[in-house]
């Protein structure tokens, strides 16, 4: 069966689904298979429980008249979107970067949809099963489509967009994240812009923050939209709080670094003719979750949760802004970076020095990594131990910055903070 003939079948319902606990009716199931599991010795259960078609690679799980065999799985549901895409005639905000790429997708896609029928990627399923699952949510009556695209080495992004082939592009940033795939910093620099070499080769637009040294250099021969010079940064004390064409916009957003995040929606609402009422309306009602810059009262204490992952660019970001806060009784507790490669130890080292230097009245480090670090703060080499010592050593009307990568899952300590 060739990949126009599975389309056929598709377009009766527009669905697919890859995990058998979320099946919904007349759905094609894709029998993907990873390191722990092979969704192909679930087409039967997937079948029963109400899919149209199961797509699958391995012949002995073929039912007569119910599963499609095809030669491999992911490879067909990535043409499929492919394909998928090709009859799509609505516009495509694709974005990458290595810090805040979930968080500007939020917003752009809460500013378009005061106007338009948006599909934007669900949570971060940004790699090369979401992209495609993304893609293939989209229906026809969506009137504008938003991609996010995650990478950890090279040619990722080139890869998502020959799926997505996105009509407008973003790069929220090039930060020290995923420096072990990428082979360094230059590596991140060159394995982000490939968005930007397929918006010059395709003669598509690429949305530019003028004050980016590295994107304004990036997309010298490409087609572009500046953020605006209307838009100008306020505070961030500790929402941001912007000005766009003298109109005041407070996010609930914590962090300076937040700005280059809403600017971009503003410019891409602004292009797509969203009136500045609306803009700061969807800018103003969106609520962060998952993790990400998120404030939390418990008791007398305040909290900043940015837990849900962690690199170097990020961690300073969080330190300097956290610094700036006026809170007087301040604890940090930072969990390790992963995938730093031979820069781990150093990095960490980075981090561990720029945070002494503020003088937090408590500063935590937490795991392996930072226990390897030099300094005259509490170390531990892992959450039990942090754990421990908050329950022993409750902490008190303090304003706490909670942060690392999502290994460390650090949003646990909020349960033993009273």
């Amino acid at each position: 069966m060739t990949i126009a003939d599975i389309y056929k079948i598709y377009t009766e319902h527009f669905l697919v689904d890859t995990d058998t606990r979320k099946i919904r009716p007349n759905t094609l199931f894709f029998a993907l298979k990873g390191d722990n599991f092979n969704g192909n010795k679930f087409a039967k259960e997937a079948i029963k429980l109400g899919a149209k078609y199961a797509i699958i690679d391995e012949a002995e799980y073929k039912i007569s008249g119910k599963t499609i065999l095809v030669a491999n799985v992911l490879e067909t549901l990535q043409n499929l979107a492919k394909y998928h895409r090709s009859k799509l005639t609505i516009p495509v905000i694709g974005l990458t970067g290595s810090n805040g790429k979930t968080t500007t997708k939020e917003l752009i896609n809460a500013v378009l949809s005061k106007k338009y029928k948006t599909t934007a990627t669900i949570g971060n399923l940004n790699n090369h099963i979401g992209v495609p699952l993304t893609i293939l949510s989209i229906t026809p009556k969506a009137e504008i489509g938003i991609i996010e695209m995650g990478a950890n080495h090279q040619k990722e992004i080139e890869f998502l967009c020959s799926i997505s082939t996105p009509d407008f592009g973003y790069i929220t940033n090039f930060g020290k994240a995923h420096l072990e795939g990428f082979g360094g910093i230059n590596g991140v620099i060159k394995g982000k812009s490939e968005l930007y070499t397929y918006l010059i080769n395709n003669d598509k637009t690429a949305i530019v923050n003028p004050y980016d040294a590295i994107q304004v250099e990036k997309t010298e021969n490409c087609k572009k939209i500046l953020f605006s010079s209307d838009t100008q940064f306020l505070e961030a004390d500790p929402f941001v709080k912007i000005s766009h064409q003298n109109i005041i916009i407070k996010s609930n957003l914590i962090g300076k670094y937040n700005y280059t995040n809403i600017a971009a929606a503003i410019t891409i609402g602004t292009y797509f003719n969203i009136s500045i009422e609306n803009i700061k309306d969807a800018i103003e009602n969106y609520i962060p979750t998952n993790n990400r810059s998120q404030v939390i009262k418990k008791d007398d204490n305040i909290i900043f949760l940015d837990a849900y992952n962690a690199n170097p660019t990020s961690m300073e970001a969080a330190l300097e802004n956290f610094s700036l806060i006026k809170e007087k009784s301040k604890t940090v507790i930072l969990g390790d970076m992963f995938e730093l490669g031979i820069e781990t130890d150093e990095e960490h080292q980075k981090i561990v020095n720029l945070s002494d230097k503020y003088s937090f009245d408590n500063t935590f480090y937490v795991g392996e990594h930072f226990f390897k670090a030099s300094t005259t703060n509490k170390k531990f080499k892992n959450f039990e131990e942090l754990k421990n010592y908050v329950i022993k050593n409750p902490l008190k009307n303090q304003s706490i910055l909670i942060k690392g990568s999502r290994g460390m899952q650090l949003e646990r300590v909020l349960e033993f903070i009273t």
